[in-house]
């Protein structure tokens, strides 16, 4: 059972950790049905832990995985991880710091939509402080109960993956994201670009007086670019597409979204 293969696995990072004295990357999967004092122990002893949750909810991993149990053998073990963080000093650790949470989704084995798996995502992340989902395209497997299940749309993982780091990193809600009337992404387009498409063509962010807020919201840019931005224009005002390059913003997509010093710039670049 789960239990004791956690055992196993917790043996084996014991003996690497302690007796071999490796200091190094360890990630220890949690077992379904694993216990709070074998989760505790996987905290003390690795750098990352995970448990796939494969589908979003109850009703979808009834379908998927029926013999597994959604909330107390999958969700239960994140809950605990999560409160374990707050109650106990992370010098239990063996690096003085907890160690960051995944989990992985399997997108398409069971009918479910984005919306389903995006929500669940948003929720790891704000209330468990998920460190990243993963999501993986489902792939029907000879010999299960699902062989003639036809493949997903590999692009469906991609826009998966931009919307979680929107929602993960960018400030952006469940409501940014557009979901069609079958609550799925479209394929056709990133996430980023189709809410920049509706909401910034008429009024476009002003780069040099923008709050990083408003600068995540231009395609283009990302976390890192936005922190360039605020730090360059401390100094002088930003005026040209190429000063924008050189702070490893996107131009190409990022200008039909934005202003310098009240204009909109040209949309392509001189060469020399």
């Amino acid at each position: 059972g789960g239990v004791r293969t956690q055992d196993k696995l917790l043996d084996a990072a014991d003996i690497i950790r302690n007796r071999m004295n490796f200091r190094g990357y360890i990630h220890i999967k949690l077992m379904p049905g694993v216990e709070k004092e074998q989760v505790l122990r996987a905290m003390q002893l690795a750098d990352r832990v995970s448990i796939n949750l494969e589908a979003p909810n109850t009703k979808r991993l009834s379908r998927l995985a029926p013999h597994k149990q959604f909330i107390e053998e999958l969700l239960q073990p994140l809950q605990w991880v999560d409160d374990l963080r707050r109650t106990r000093p992370p010098q239990e650790n063996y690096k003085g710091r907890w160690p960051s949470t995944v989990t992985q989704f399997v997108a398409g084995g069971a009918d479910e939509s984005d919306l389903e798996l995006l929500a669940t995502t948003d929720h790891l992340h704000r209330r468990l402080n998920l460190g990243r989902a993963y999501f993986s395209a489902f792939r029907p497997i000879p010999d299960t109960p699902l062989e003639n299940k036809p493949p997903t749309d590999p692009m469906r993982q991609h826009r998966l993956y931009q919307a979680s780091f929107l929602l993960r990193d960018y400030g952006f809600d469940l409501e940014d994201m557009p979901f069609a009337s079958d609550g799925n992404l479209p394929l056709e387009a990133d996430p980023k670009a189709v809410w920049a498409n509706r909401y910034l063509r008429q009024a476009p962010v002003e780069i040099n007086h923008a709050e990083r807020s408003a600068l995540l919201r231009v395609p283009g840019i990302g976390p890192a670019g936005a922190t360039r931005i605020l730090k360059a224009r401390r100094e002088q005002k930003i005026r040209s597409l190429r000063d924008l390059q050189k702070l490893g913003v996107r131009t190409k997509r990022a200008t039909p979204f934005i202003l310098l010093d009240g204009a909109q710039p040209a949309h392509q670049l001189r060469l020399f």
